[in-house]
């Protein structure tokens, strides 16, 4: 791979810069596509690109950026996507700093801004070597996520696609499922729960099984799907049920039959019981009966020990004497059939007796 290092300067670089979703990022004479289809979209906030502007009137080097030149001469960014896109915004106007747009300085001023030297290493090589370059970078500022190193590695049109549908600002999969979705679209979590749910966490395989059609209707039937059956089966919203692993329970439950009456009034009863701490593991818990999910409270240190020395330190089950570390609080009466983290309702079991209890 040839590397050379190369000083642009801002006027070159936003010369022809367009910014829309029909042709893309592109900049510097119109040679330069700054988003490439394995680059995330725009992330930086007002204070991040305010400081990409500081940074150039105060003449301070900003650090190195990477394009690769393609077979036709053009050139494609790898490293560098927030910056460049903060300057050139900032150039065309979008944006002020400290009150002022470029239009409203001196000629001085301007030429001052427009004559900076950007830094830029410009590699040619092969696909393979510009990939594996770019995982190399990206080794500071915005750091990809593992879903976006993922969209560098099977770029194509399933991607795109796929994207077109989880990865922009207000895309479909955001409009429907927000509320129940944690993290970002731009930041391709949308993209990455959708495919861990279609194929049980197996997102490169899904990937690179998929990387060559011609379409993702596939993954956004489904997406559809699941959260269609969720708002179906679970119609009162509510604030636990943003971050649920829902296509899990939705592979698991959606071809059986159930009560959504019964599930609601179960989850309304749950909801005020105290001895939840973990109401969003309600919704799996109401479909399976594993009591896991809830992390039911557990018995004091002082109401452990009140029923150690109510039982003088005998297990009830098999009638061995044991020291209290060797004991384990548990329910006299289940907690699946009333009974409450309380101190009358606790009996301490020796960790074998506890085990069996609980495995039955």
């Amino acid at each position: 791979m040839k590397i050379e290092l190369h000083e642009i300067l801002i006027k070159d670089l936003v010369d022809g810069y367009v910014n829309n979703d029909e042709e893309g990022v592109i900049g510097y004479h119109g040679q330069l596509n700054i988003r490439p289809k394995y680059q995330r979209e725009f992330v930086y906030n007002d204070k991040q690109r305010e400081a990409v502007i500081d940074t150039v009137i105060r003449g301070f080097p900003l650090n190195v950026m990477y394009w690769c030149k393609n077979e036709d001469g053009t050139f494609e960014l790898l490293d560098g996507q927030q910056r460049t896109i903060s300057i050139c915004e900032y150039v065309k106007g979008s944006f002020s700093y400290n009150g002022n747009y470029l239009f409203n300085l001196t000629t001085t001023d301007k030429e001052h801004i427009l004559s900076y030297k950007l830094m830029i290493y410009i590699c040619e090589g092969n696909d393979k070597e510009k990939l594996e370059w770019f995982k190399t970078i990206n080794i500071a500022g915005e750091k990809l996520t593992d879903q976006e190193l993922l969209n560098a590695m099977y770029t194509g049109e399933w991607l795109t696609d796929a994207k077109r549908h989880f990865s922009k600002t207000n895309c479909p999969a955001y409009n429907i499922a927000k509320d129940y979705l944690t993290g970002s679209a731009i930041r391709q979590d949308y993209l990455e729960t959708a495919i861990s749910w279609i194929n049980d966490g197996q997102i490169q395989l899904y990937m690179a099984t998929h990387q060559h059609a011609p379409n993702a209707n596939e993954l956004w039937l489904y997406f559809q799907n699941v959260i269609n059956w969720v708002k179906t089966i679970f119609p009162n919203y509510r604030k636990e049920m943003k971050g649920i692993n829902w296509g899990e329970l939705y592979n698991r439950f959606k071809d059986k039959p159930l009560n959504t009456v019964e599930i609601e009034k179960r989850i309304t009863a749950l909801m005020q019981d105290d001895d939840v701490t973990k109401k969003s593991g309600i919704y799996a818990y109401v479909l399976d009966g594993n009591e896991r999910h809830l992390n039911i409270r557990a018995f004091s240190s002082n109401m452990k020990r009140e029923a150690y020395e109510r039982q003088k330190g005998i297990c009830p089950k098999c009638k061995q004497h044991f020291e209290i570390e060797q004991m384990q609080g548990d329910h006299i009466t289940p907690w699946h059939t009333g009974g409450k983290t309380i101190a009358e309702n606790c009996q301490m079991l020796c960790e074998d007796c506890n085990r069996r209890k609980s495995g039955k």
